[in-house]
């Protein structure tokens, strides 16, 4: 059985995890600290970074792009048949999201409103993009859910997340992104990649009260100074 060493509330580790989720192929899962990473890990891991992979034949992979195309070629595809323009396309497409993770992640971290916005302001290009491509759904590409769509996935969960605690709505003014979100969540794929104390985790780091979001998104509050990053980067570093 393949193996994923991982951090809890690492966004590139969910996308793996939920293309192994929703292909319904069997793995173990390996929690690490990346506060105190342990020797194994950095022998096999030369980024230092989650996700790894452990294939069954005792083979790493790193990187969390060349993890999903291996994932891909050893397994049934979520669409068949594509040619190879479309699939070209689908990892556009999925670029787009996964080089947002961390523009994310440094968004949920804003200490004030101020902070936030100017953040926002480079998150919500994403979802400017994925709402003028969006057609009728409620997948990326119509009735079945893709790579796309899972490459999206840690985005759209986390913003939800953010939605229920604070009010705060990531994707306000894209109606076609938020029923995208609502297909995803009503998936089941978010809660079945994630570990079971995912929300507590998350929002101990990104919804504390050290953070704007955690303190209820409260638009009369009176702006405080901006805190260091924390040590472990919340996300995967």
């Amino acid at each position: 059985m393949i193996k994923i060493v991982s951090f809890k509330i690492c966004p590139f580790v969910q996308r793996v995890t939920a293309m192994l989720e929703a292909k319904q192929v069997p793995y173990d899962i390996e929690y690490i600290d990346l506060k105190n990473k342990p020797a194994w890990f950095l022998d096999i891991s030369p980024t230092g970074q989650v996700p790894v992979l452990v294939t069954e034949n005792g083979k790493p992979l790193f990187e969390s792009d060349a993890i999903v195309e291996y994932i891909d070629e050893v397994t049934t595809p979520l669409q068949e048949g594509l040619a190879p323009e479309q699939r070209a396309t689908n990892r556009a497409w999925s670029y787009q999201a996964s080089k947002h993770y961390l523009v994310q992640c440094s968004t949920m971290q804003s200490a004030d409103k101020g902070v936030l916005d100017e953040r926002m302001a480079k998150l919500v290009k994403s979802f400017e993009k994925a709402e003028r491509q969006l057609g009728q759904g409620p997948y990326f590409t119509g009735e079945t859910m893709g790579n796309v769509d899972i490459a999206w996935l840690p985005l759209l969960h986390r913003a939800a997340i953010v939605e229920d605690h604070s009010g705060y709505d990531m994707l306000a003014g894209y109606p076609k992104v938020k029923a995208w979100q609502k297909a995803l969540m009503d998936s089941g794929i978010p809660a079945k990649s994630v570990p079971q104390d995912f929300l507590q985790k998350f929002s101990e780091f990104y919804l504390a009260e050290r953070t704007w979001l955690g303190r209820g998104a409260n638009l009369n509050e009176v702006p405080c100074e901006q805190p260091t990053q924390a040590k472990s980067g919340g996300c995967c570093g």
